[in-house]
């Protein structure tokens, strides 16, 4: 049989079940478009390229499974790398696929070339460039099989136009395995298996002081499910990153928050105190350690990722387990119940009163202030969408970058694994807006609430034209102070209030901007019942834009700044 580039491409997508592709499209990426026209691959059309990434981790985040996204070369590629660097530094699974000058045109400095292939190769699990049309038979099925196994991350594939556009022969279609969300490709070797599980139960029965530090590697129904296996037969406190919030619910009494610069105290004083630490899924971030020799100092680690290059980088292991966090915990959960291991209560307690003195919707908030309060808006969501006629599981969250973040992080009420989408480790600034849109894509029967800033929101506003053109369940709530919240924090604590680029000097109207683009705007400092609007049963296909008034003084607390132990954070 023959094909095209293209046609190859686009069958080959269309074999590994993308119902939704989002991009721009571009003089060197033409041939592929004129094919997936004719495919039954839908395209969204974003309005900048790096969106079109951000609506592929949406999906890719709110699912597990990997998402597609396009650009053209030059510009469209270059536009595209700060949503792949970001996949890459958060284990995402995505595909970019990017147009490229004609091959004889490639070192020429050609119209709109660039080595896309060159600079993509430090932010990417893997890049490859086209040669042959018969090339991608096999390259495209190697980066669906590199982008979801072991630890999940973006794969780029640049095509050349008249790659594209070419020929081949061949006699089938390569066959399609079934994608393996969690295939372990590195992995402690069978014969050393069992014995660490059993050193594990063993250091769990002698810990007085354990504590579970979970991170993005849990975010899965699957490790969430093992987990809790183990969690009903060994209570222990439980604390996250940033990145594992939701493997278990806020609302169970063994989750404690979340660890490192804006943490709960509880949960740092937790890991501080904590005589053993079984770490899974995580990268001790510097985010969440702090003082690296101050984190857990006394404690014994046990360290569960499946990413080999991660164990002992930052803190040493006193026993590593190269796995993915589904397969272990059921495991040890199973040993546990055996060998009827039970831990100390009264540490849990202790932990729990700790939380219940220093956890509440005022930490941060100038005293008299009579404009909203952002946390006590944000911890109600749930139950002001519930009052609107959702149900209580029909909303996934995502935040752009900033003191909202954080606000959220801490205080929204994470249920389930996959229903908080947030940059992590890139902590990119435009991610919330094209995320949520990628998360109501994938999720149709969900409504998707974007927690954004006033500087956050204008990094990607272009795609509210995407927004209203898709008519997708998306409410963005905007909360706005006229700076840049986290900087201007920073400066305060840190630079003796020398308030240096971090205050606007004429703020647009955002209600008024939004209602340009077609979206029901609301005024949530006018309207006390703002949140019917926002997520009214009965229109759930309708977006909705929401602006909260708050205070440029308002703080996200705790605090650690650079140099400081996390327990040694600014509370008050």
């Amino acid at each position: 049989m023959k094909h095209t580039g293209a046609q190859i491409i686009v069958k080959l997508l269309e074999m590994y079940g993308i119902e939704t592709v989002a991009g721009i499209p571009g003089g060197s990426i033409l041939p592929l478009y004129d094919e997936l026209n004719r495919s039954s691959i839908r395209h969204v059309l974003v309005r900048h390229e790096q969106a079109a990434g951000f609506i592929a981790q949406g999906m890719a985040r709110s699912t597990g499974k990997p998402a597609v996204c396009l650009a053209t070369s030059g510009p469209g590629a270059m536009n595209l790398l700060t949503a792949i660097a970001d996949a890459r530094a958060d284990s995402i699974p995505i595909i970019a696929i990017t147009g490229q000058v004609n091959t004889s045109l490639i070192g020429t400095d050609a119209f709109q070339e660039a080595d896309t292939f060159g600079l993509s190769f430090p932010i990417t699990k893997h890049s490859i460039l086209i040669k042959t049309p018969y090339e991608l038979l096999e390259a495209i099925p190697k980066a669906f099989e590199i982008a979801t196994s072991g630890r999940p991350g973006p794969v780029l594939i640049d095509v050349p136009r008249d790659v594209q556009l070419k020929e081949c022969d061949f006699d089938t279609w390569p066959d399609i395995k079934k994608i393996r969300l969690h295939d372990i490709r590195f992995h402690t070797p069978i014969d050393e298996y069992s014995e660490k599980m059993g050193k594990i139960t063993e250091a769990l029965a002698k810990a007085k002081r354990p504590v579970l530090y979970c991170g993005g590697g849990c975010d899965s129904e699957e490790a969430a499910s093992g987990i809790k296996a183990f969690l009903q037969n060994y209570r222990l406190p439980v604390v996250t990153s940033l990145m594992g919030l939701g493997c278990v619910p806020e609302s169970s009494e063994l989750f404690i928050g979340m660890v490192g610069m804006h943490g709960s105290h509880a949960a740092n004083v937790a890991m501080h105190d904590s005589d053993l630490v079984i770490a899974a899924g995580v990268r001790f971030d510097d985010r969440a350690t702090g003082l690296v020799n101050q984190f857990c100092p006394d404690a014994k680690i046990i360290h569960i990722d499946i990413d080999a290059a991660e164990v002992d980088k930052i803190i040493e292991s006193n026993i590593s387990v190269v796995a993915d966090v589904e397969s272990v915990f059921p495991v040890i959960a199973q040993l546990v119940s055996e060998k009827k291991i039970s831990s100390d209560e009264g540490w849990l307690k202790k932990i729990n009163k700790i939380k219940k003195e220093c956890h509440s919707v005022e930490c941060g908030r100038p005293k008299g202030e009579k404009l909203a309060n952002p946390r006590d808006i944000i911890s109600k969501i749930p139950q002001l969408a519930a009052t609107a006629g959702l149900a209580p599981d029909g909303l996934i969250a995502t935040t752009d970058v900033g003191q909202h973040q954080m606000w959220a992080a801490q205080y929204y009420p994470v249920e389930r694994p996959r229903s908080f989408l947030t940059s992590g480790s890139l902590g990119t600034m435009g991610f919330g807006l094209p995320t949520a849109i990628g998360a109501a894509i994938a999720n149709p029967d969900k409504r998707i609430v974007c927690f954004s800033g006033d500087g956050s929101i204008m990094m990607n506003v272009q795609e509210m034209a995407t927004l209203a053109e898709l008519n997708l369940p998306v409410t963005i709530i905007v909360f706005e102070n006229g700076t840049l919240g986290m900087v201007y924090q920073q400066q305060k604590f840190l630079f003796d209030k020398n308030y240096s680029a971090s205050v606007f000097g004429r703020s647009p109207d955002l209600l008024a901007i939004a209602r340009g683009f077609g979206i029901e705007a609301v005024d949530a400092d006018s309207d006390a019942e703002w949140y019917m609007k926002a997520f009214d049963a009965n229109r759930q296909n309708k977006p909705c834009f929401v602006r909260v008034t708050v205070d440029s003084e308002e703080n996200v607390l705790p605090f650690v700044p650079g140099g400081k132990a996390n327990i040694d954070s600014i509370r008050d």
